[in-house]
């Protein structure tokens, strides 16, 4: 439990989530175009709730990211407001 996996569809959207067996308790949605990283939308199921399983996403998404020389697109309430806070952070990643 708890390691993030990405997984994309044929048209470049995908996901990076955390199941627990057969059960998923988050996930982050996402797309790449290019050189952009889009992510729209970041849930954890009640179950997941109290384990800091969003900002685990995060950080996979973050070292995603950095790693293929994306930028990121928080429009995600949660990524923005973690980019928000932490502006230092993640300068290096962020298009607004």
């Amino acid at each position: 439990m708890d390691n993030v996996k990405l997984t994309f569809d044929d048209k470049g959207y995908g996901k990076f989530s955390i199941s627990e067996g057969d059960e998923q308790l988050a996930e982050m949605v996402i797309s790449i175009a290019g050189s952009d990283l889009t992510v729209y939308h970041t849930e954890v199921s009640p179950k997941g709730e109290g384990r800091s399983l969003a900002k685990k996403l995060l950080a996979a998404m973050v070292e995603h990211a950095r790693k293929n020389q994306l930028k990121v697109k928080p429009l995600c309430a949660f990524v923005h407001a973690q980019f928000k806070r932490h502006p230092e952070e993640y300068a290096d990643l962020w298009k607004s």
